[in-house]
Order: structure tokens, then sequence, then C-alpha cells
């Protein structure tokens, strides 16, 4: 049901966080090398969906779904995206990509508890130098998503969270309804982040608060197989610019058998504050 997302906008930020960073490193006589943990977290961030909301994927939008008493499922997902920035010799290019598992467990009929670690990479180049060439695990995340009403195919459900790691830490909640029609369901999410940074220049670069809004739609076309689409948009970290990420996405999802399901995805960026062309792939096994 559910997966690590927090989306995308940021490797934007990162970018231009890095060089604050390396420029304060630079008047302080030390470098930033001893950052790549923290970089790559941002680039977990940057990868996986809004606010901290782990939704089912390839969808960045989350579902008021919940597994069931007792019942277990793990995901394992994929991203591998690219970024420009600027042009001619100042052009600074990155790829980036990550693999994150998350694992929700049935706590009641309608209530899931969602546990998700990613490990994220990161490639930096600006001329056609490398500049930065990061890798490592990302920030956990811990949610609880309760579905609290559900009647004739439309359902209501609060979904708080908490993310940590690197030494930051953030917290916050989305609000999830979906509407189910025939072979169509749709899916609306609203979720607000409170980011708490660690180092006063991470503070002084990145807004605090955060908030997301995005839309789904998923319709099974065939027995099995689910055609999704997605789009959303949400506040930019980077305090010096004022254009909020948006994206949109399509992808399919293919139930192998009952209990497993393969997904493919893209997901394109609307404007620059957004990587432009992230490639998804995963899968899901229920037991």
């Amino acid at each position: 049901m559910d997966r690590i997302s927090r989306r995308a906008g940021a490797v934007a930020r990162e970018l231009e966080s890095r060089r604050s960073l390396d420029s304060s490193s630079a008047k302080a006589g030390t470098t930033s090398a001893g950052r790549p943990l923290a970089c790559a977290c941002v680039l977990a961030v940057s990868l996986l969906a809004p606010c901290g909301v782990l939704a089912a994927h390839p969808l960045v939008t989350d579902d008021a779904g919940t597994l069931g008493r007792g019942k277990l499922q793990m995901e394992l997902a994929s991203e591998v995206g690219s970024h420009r920035q600027g042009q001619g010799s100042v052009e600074l290019k990155e790829s980036m990509g990550e693999v994150a598992a998350v694992l929700s467990l049935g706590l009641l009929e309608n209530v899931d508890l969602v546990l998700g670690a990613p490990w994220a990479w990161s490639r930096t180049s600006q001329g056609g130098a490398v500049v930065s060439d990061e890798k490592g695990f990302g920030e956990a995340t811990v949610e609880l998503k309760w579905r609290f009403f559900e009647r004739e195919g439309f359902s209501l459900a609060l979904k708080p969270g908490l993310t940590f790691g690197g030494g930051d830490t953030a917290f916050g909640a989305a609000f999830i309804a979906t509407q189910v029609v025939g072979p169509f369901s749709f899916h609306a999410n609203a979720a607000y982040t409170r980011n708490e940074f660690q180092l006063q220049a991470d503070r002084e670069a990145s807004r605090s608060d955060i908030w997301h809004g995005s839309i789904a739609i998923a319709a099974e076309v065939l027995k099995g197989l689910q055609v999704v689409a997605n789009v959303g948009a949400e506040t930019n970290g980077d305090r010096g610019s004022g254009t909020w990420p948006a994206f949109a996405l399509g992808g399919v999802v293919y139930a192998l058998t009952e209990n497993l399901d393969l997904d493919l995805g893209v997901k394109r960026g609307l404007n620059s504050a957004e990587p432009e062309l992230t490639a998804m792939a995963g899968m899901a096994w229920r037991f």
C-alpha cells in the first residue's frame, strides 16, 4: 500500500545549499568533504515523495487503504533521475538515484505502521568536471496511517510521520482522501512537514515549513493491470526561490500474483525547481 516518497524539488535546493556550505567551509578553513551522508539524505528526500509521506509506488500521492490486522507488506522501490541548472561552462548537471525498502504492518483493520529506509547516490558535474560524487544511507521514516472514515467507496485517512537521520529531523502529517468508482480510483493528499535542521547554514538556506498537495488516478484496464497518473506540487525548500516544484507522473502496476505487484513509472518536472526526468521501478510483496 505504501512506499517511501518525499519528492523531488530538493535537487535544485541541494545544489544551492551545497554551494553555500562550500563557501562557509572555505571561510572556516575546512571543506565539505565530511558531508556526503548529509547530501545523500537530501537526495533521498529529493527522489522520494511528499513531505515524508510513504505512498503506493510509483505514485507520489498516497491512498487511504490499509493492509488489515496482522498482515505485512515489503516494498522495494528504485528511482533514477537527472537535473540541470545554468548553461555553458557554468552548467550544473546532476544524476541521482535511490533504492528504498519499506515495511508495512497492519496493527488493526484500519491502522498501519510504515517503516522506510533509503540508500541514495548523487554525481554532480560542472562544465564537464565532476565536483561531487556521493552516496550513503538516507533518512529513516516512521509513519502511522489511520483510516478513520469509509463509506460507499469513499474513505479518509490521517497519516502522521517522523523522519530522522544525518542529524536532522522532520515531522508532519498528511490528510488522504480516496474515492473508488468501478475500475477507477481517485486519490488526493494535503500534507505539511516541519523540518528541524541541525546546522545554522541549513536553517539559513532552507525553509522549515513545507506544504504539499497532489492528486492521482488509477484505472484497471485489464485484469491485474492498472494504469496510473499523478500530478502535484509543494513548497520550495530553498529560501532563495519562490517557485514550487511541480511534477507529472505516469506509470503501470501489474499484479503478477495475488500478493505480488510489479510497477514502472516516469516522473517529469513541470518547472525548473523539479528534477527534469525520473525513471521508477518497484515491487510490493504482501504476506
